[in-house]
């Protein structure tokens, strides 16, 4: 890992000249050991009339130090003086860091360094200064590859990490009734109930859709959150990330590599296909027919009696005590390329795909919803019914077949949707939780409590649907509501509870996984601002607007009290997500009021999670000059390069990583590459929290393979990113 530059103060010795010899050495020693480091946007910043902002953070005062922010030609374009204290940052009791802000403006079209002058010295990596449109597009393309990359199944991508598709037995797969979990998530099927119990016998074709994260699980709860923030930026911004979108776009400003560059990587940013194949998988795991919904692909979770759980089974590596022929495997015991799971033997078995160890590694299990269930979980229900919508306005022009069906699956699941759940919704630690929302099995995995913002987000994108369906005399026949005023009603309604539930108690959130507000509302207003804000609804578009204001309004002051400038708490987890949707949230702002602060606050978010912040790291693979090399993720991680930062490739590009958190975790799987290969941990000494030094608040971030809370990437993390890049590119929507 490549960290960035940093000079330390050098003790001076004084000459030994009597008495004042040791008076000398000890004053000039004061500063022994200090550090200084300059935290920048590694991406480069807009040019324009807002200042740019970098960070100094050092061990001792730099009250009155100046920089100098010098060009690649040595010349000097900025002098300045170091900014006010911006706030301490704590490692420890022992180690705390003071942070100032560097304000600066300088000449487009070039690339700087910050160099410090002061108590202690301290320079930064090279970063631009330039257009969204030289800075951005390549990022977009580097977030595209990270997609093609995660492709399962037969329509795979080939490119320097892929080189045959995986999981082909998808395509006839065996459904499965969710599994009894106990408190520790083992699967809890006691004998002689099979491991797992059949829900028909019939089959379903599940292949296809996007791995979840660096493991290959498939869930709707992540897949249908991604399409619908995928489907959203192609339509909103067709010049970033649809057809209209520029092909080979030059690499980003003192980018160490490139998707661009690489073999079988994207030509453009244009992510149209890339979402239909999203919403193509979507579309057969929900079975319209008979209202079933299959949410999730692939088993992780180890059992009892068949099993390493409690009790464990005696046989094979098991080694337990109770008395079964099975030792079951699941998909966390294995690291291994997506194509070995079709026919994937272990040592010591007599066959591939032995039905008492690796038969639900080469067959994987499809968990359905309980069939009785006449509802849907509205979390789900409402971002299907998002996903179906969006695909109706996509395609309704080139495919109407495809558009027909979505726009008729769109109004019926959201029918189904179980609205009586309470808000937020009851969460559970470990073990089966029939009273939570459906997510994935185990329910701790993705534990989401609040529904209505998706069900507000569902009902918006059907008023769109169904209103461009009218006015192109476009309505498919037997639609259950042909009324698109009826879905405006909803979504306000949704709103309003939201509000009243969620927000006002404070258990509101930023634009991530867990919560789509942030995107719901911007979508809201905008329908009511097509519909002529209509009255009689249980929120006006003046209303809605001013809650999404809110809410951007508590990210900045809660910015307001970190050194950083940080929205979210930086131990939140997830922190690259919400980074990137803070920036959304604040471009969309920025549309509703024209206020240069929503504005600024927007790029500085941004660049919170490309350097400008304590490690100095960008979260995202490939974008920034330092920035996770040892990602957990077994394709990355097998084929891929592991010394990135220095040059290396491929990497995986555009992915998303969890980013800094409340702790590392630690943990080989059998043929994991260990990466760093000597165990270093060279971030240590930045982590830590806000003000005095706090153990239950401080931010952890480790680049290890093993430390999946920090560097492991997924798709829901990702899908904020390419919203951000486009919102920066375009400055507002086109829809």
């Amino acid at each position: 890992m490549t960290l960035l530059n940093h000079h330390s103060s050098v003790c001076l010795q004084g000459l030994k000249t009597g008495l004042f010899a040791l008076t000398l050495s000890l004053c000039a020693c004061v500063a022994s050991g200090e550090s200084a480091y300059v935290r920048v946007n590694q991406v480069g910043y807009e040019a324009g009339a807002l200042p740019a902002r970098a960070y100094l953070m050092s061990t001792a005062s730099e009250a009155g130090a100046l920089f100098e922010v010098i060009d690649d030609a040595g010349n000097v374009a900025y002098r300045g003086k170091v900014g006010a204290l911006s706030g301490n940052w704590s490692n420890s009791k022992k180690l705390t860091y003071q942070v100032y802000a560097l304000d600066f403006n300088v000449p487009s079209g070039h690339s700087y360094s910050i160099s410090v002058s002061g108590p202690v010295p301290a320079s930064s990596p090279r970063f631009a200064v330039d257009r969204p449109e030289v800075l951005y597009p390549g990022l977009l393309v580097n977030s595209l590859f990270f997609f093609e990359t995660q492709r399962d199944g037969p329509d795979f991508i080939r490119n320097e990490l892929r080189t045959a598709p995986g999981h082909l037995k998808d395509k006839s797969a065996q459904t499965y009734l969710t599994p009894p979990l106990d408190d520790n998530d083992f699967i809890n099927n006691v004998p002689p109930v099979p491991p797992l119990s059949p829900a028909s016998s019939s089959k379903i074709d599940a292949a296809g859709g996007w791995w979840d994260a660096g493991d290959y699980e498939k869930y709707v709860q992540t897949v249908s959150y991604t399409a619908a923030l995928m489907q959203i930026g192609v339509r909103d911004f067709p010049d970033q990330m649809g057809r209209s979108a520029q092909f080979y776009p030059p690499a980003p400003p003192n980018s160490v590599s490139y998707a661009g560059n690489s073999h079988g990587g994207p030509v453009s940013s244009d992510f149209s296909s890339e979402a239909k194949f999203g919403v193509d998988w979507l579309l057969k795991m929900w079975d319209d027919s008979t209202g079933t919904l299959a949410y999730q692909v692939d088993n992780s979770q180890d059992w009892n009696y068949y099993g390493e759980g409690d009790p464990s089974s005696a046989s094979g590596n098991c080694g337990g005590t109770y008395n079964t022929p099975y030792c079951l495997i699941t998909e966390y015991d294995i690291w291994t390329l997506p194509q070995a799971a079709d026919k994937f033997q272990q040592p010591g078995d007599p066959q591939p795909c032995d039905p008492l160890t690796t038969f639900y590694i080469c067959n994987r299990p499809v968990f359905v919803a309980p069939p009785s269930a006449s509802k849907i979980s509205p979390n789900l229900a409402g971002r299907l019914a998002a996903d179906f919508s969006l695909c109706y306005q996509l395609n309704r022009k080139q495919d109407p077949g495809l558009a027909h069906r979505c726009l008729k699956e769109a109004e019926d699941v959201f029918a189904r949707a179980d609205t009586t759940y309470p808000d937020p919704a009851p969460s559970d630690g470990g073990g089966s939780c029939p009273t939570c929302l459906l997510t994935i099995a185990p329910f701790d995995g993705y534990p989401e409590s609040v529904w209505e913002d998706d069900m507000e987000l569902g009902a918006t994108e059907l008023y769109f649907a169904l209103r461009s369906a009218a006015e192109e005399q476009d309505v498919p026949p037997g639609l259950p509501q042909v009324d698109a005023s009826f879905y405006l009603r909803q979504a306000a309604q949704f709103a309003k509870n939201y509000v009243v539930n969620i927000y006002e108690p404070g258990f509101t959130d930023t634009l991530n996984l867990y919560d789509v507000s942030g995107l719901a509302h911007f979508e809201l207003y905008r329908a009511m601002q097509l519909a002529g804000d209509p009255g009689g609804l249980a929120l006006s578009k003046s209303a809605i607007r001013s809650q999404l204001l809110r809410q951007v309004d508590d990210a900045i002051a809660q910015a307001d009290s970190d050194p950083w400038g940080f929205g979210v708490q930086w131990s939140a987890g997830d922190t690259t997500s919400h980074g990137a949707g803070l920036s959304v949230m604040a471009s969309e702002a920025y549309v509703l009021t024209n206020s240069p602060r929503y504005n600024q606050y927007s790029q500085r978010w941004l660049a919170n999670i490309m350097g400008a912040n304590s490690w100095g790291s960008s979260f995202i693979v490939g974008d920034g000059s330092t920035f996770p090399n040892c990602i957990q993720h077994q394709v990355a991680n097998l084929v891929g390069a592991l010394n990135g930062t220095s040059g290396g490739t491929p990497i995986l590009w555009g992915a998303a990583t969890e980013g800094p958190a409340s702790s590392a975790t630690s943990g080989v799987v059998g043929d994991m590459i260990l990466c760093p290969a000597n165990g270093v941990d060279t971030f240590k000494k930045f982590n830590g929290n806000s003000g005095t030094f706090n153990r239950s608040q401080a931010a952890v971030f480790q680049d290890n393979v093993q430390s999946y809370s920090t560097t492991e990437p997924g798709i829901d993390l990702t899908s904020t990113s390419f919203l951000m890049w486009s919102w920066r590119l375009a400055k507002h929507p086109q829809f």
